[in-house]
């Protein structure tokens, strides 16, 4: 392991292909394991209980998303903050903000879990219809998610700290063991204890309060390069108003995807019947479950391989060693964009064959909508990789406020219209051709404002 002396130097010194990897595929790792979380409780509540319970476990995502917003908001907000102060040989500001995190990642889940349970009933009469029978599954898995939500947040907005101080292994180790626990406990709780979707809330809180542990003791730890240490702790007005700043394209880009997947929620219950018939919305979410676990698993790779290279952009660009963050934008850009292109192909060719891993005995209806609509969706999933890391691009350079425009730009100007309006006028089938449309016209922005951002970079003193 690197010592805590050049863990941080090195992301100005070393070859950029080797350490982007050296990143990058630790981060990769993580985030796909980080995403089995969902996608494992979602593959066994489809096997141990119904099709109907996958799509109450939808109703609850995006409150879930919301929580996930405010992991991202000072998690990924703290590191780049690091990684910058880092750059610029300014440790003890890093370590402030480092222990500023704790603080707020506590208070972000104490808050979430009191606001969930108390505002429960009213919070799910607004995610679903009325005559939903999958509303009672998302109550069992909903009330007991929220008592593991300051775990969730802690553990994942620690992670972003950790690999910004050079450790990126001590994050993917945290990550594979609270998500290998959830792996075995799943199927345990599930179907051997036969609790169904109580059973995959209980292993999932249980095994991020496990990966959250260990995150945490690495950065109380010696081998960090910055610690937490209370007794140094000097609260900062600024400080949390810089972190709120580097993390707020990420929390808005999660908080508008929670208003995204209300939309496809509600959608469903809206148009669905009339094609799929009676409980038609229900089957339809169940549907967009599978499909969005499906997409998640092939985007977890590129959110990898941007928080590998956060790091490295944010650290070169605070060190003014401009040419090294237009050559790893480059590369990362460019592995985000192979990845997408093989779940694009993957998605295309075998959309029926990755439904069943979900739902080996789904209706007809089932595999009708979520065979057809993966494909639909798939079309313009090559541009994604670029969209991600670009977005990312902004953050590290010091313009949030450009990253905040290109989050929006897909998600809240682009595919909320879309989803209105194309529902509005094409039913069910309009919904689902809404993301492909918000996903080329991103794409053609965020082109625009990369080619402009490479010139200023190149005429910057390398």
């Amino acid at each position: 392991m690197i010592s805590n002396v050049n863990a941080a130097d090195q992301l100005g010194t070393k070859p950029l292909g080797p350490l982007l990897l050296r990143f990058s595929i630790p981060a990769v790792m993580g985030m796909i394991v980080n995403a089995l979380y969902n996608v494992v409780d979602r593959m066994w509540v489809g096997r141990g209980v119904n099709e109907i319970a996958l799509g109450g476990l939808s109703l609850i995502m995006p409150m879930m998303t919301i929580a996930m917003a405010f992991a991202m908001l000072f998690g990924i907000g703290s590191a780049n903050l690091i990684s910058m102060r880092l750059g610029q040989n300014r440790r003890k500001e890093a370590e402030n903000a480092l222990n500023h995190c704790f603080f707020l990642l506590i208070a972000a889940g104490l808050l979430l879990m009191i606001v969930g349970l108390v505002f429960m009933d009213p919070i799910l009469s607004v995610l679903a219809e009325a005559e939903s029978a999958a509303i009672s599954y998302a109550r069992d898995y909903f009330r007991i998610i929220l008592f593991g939500s300051v775990f969730s947040i802690v553990g994942f907005g620690f992670s972003h700290c950790t690999r910004a101080q050079g450790f990126p292994m001590i994050t993917m180790i945290s990550m594979f063991i609270g998500a290998g626990l959830n792996m075995i406990l799943d199927p345990v709780f599930i179907i051997g204890f036969g609790w169904g979707v109580e059973g995959a809330a209980w292993a999932t809180i249980i095994s991020q309060l496990v990966s959250a542990v260990w995150i945490l003791a690495f950065n109380f730890g010696k081998k960090a390069v910055i610690r937490l240490r209370f007794r140094k702790f000097t609260p900062s007005l600024s400080t949390v108003l810089n972190i709120m700043a580097f993390g707020s394209s990420q929390f808005l880009l999660q908080f508008v995807m929670s208003v995204v997947q209300f939309l496809f929620n509600k959608s469903m219950g809206w148009y669905a019947p009339a094609v799929l018939g009676p409980g038609g919305g229900d089957i339809a979410r169940a549907g967009l479950n599978i499909n969005m676990s499906i997409i998640m698993l092939f985007l977890m790779p590129i959110f990898g391989i941007n928080q590998g290279a956060q790091p490295i952009l944010g650290y070169n660009y605070g060190a003014k060693k401009f040419g090294r963050v237009r050559a790893a934008y480059l590369l990362a850009a460019g592995g985000a964009t192979a990845i997408c292109i093989l779940g694009f192909a993957l998605g295309e060719l075998f959309p029926r064959e990755l439904v069943s891993i979900f739902a080996p005995n789904g209706s007809d209806g089932l595999y009708r909508f979520s065979v057809f609509s993966m494909r639909v969706i798939m079309i313009t999933f090559p541009v994604n990789g670029f969209q991600i890391v670009s977005t990312n691009l902004f953050v590290v350079t010091g313009r949030p406020g450009i990253s905040i425009f290109l989050s929006m730009l897909r998600q809240f100007i682009a595919l909320i219209p879309c989803i209105l309006i194309f529902g509005w006028f094409w039913g069910l089938w309009g919904v689902v051709a809404a993301t492909p449309v918000a996903d080329g016209f991103a794409f053609i922005c965020t082109g625009i404002m990369i080619f402009l951002e490479m010139r200023r970079l190149k005429d910057k003193k390398l």
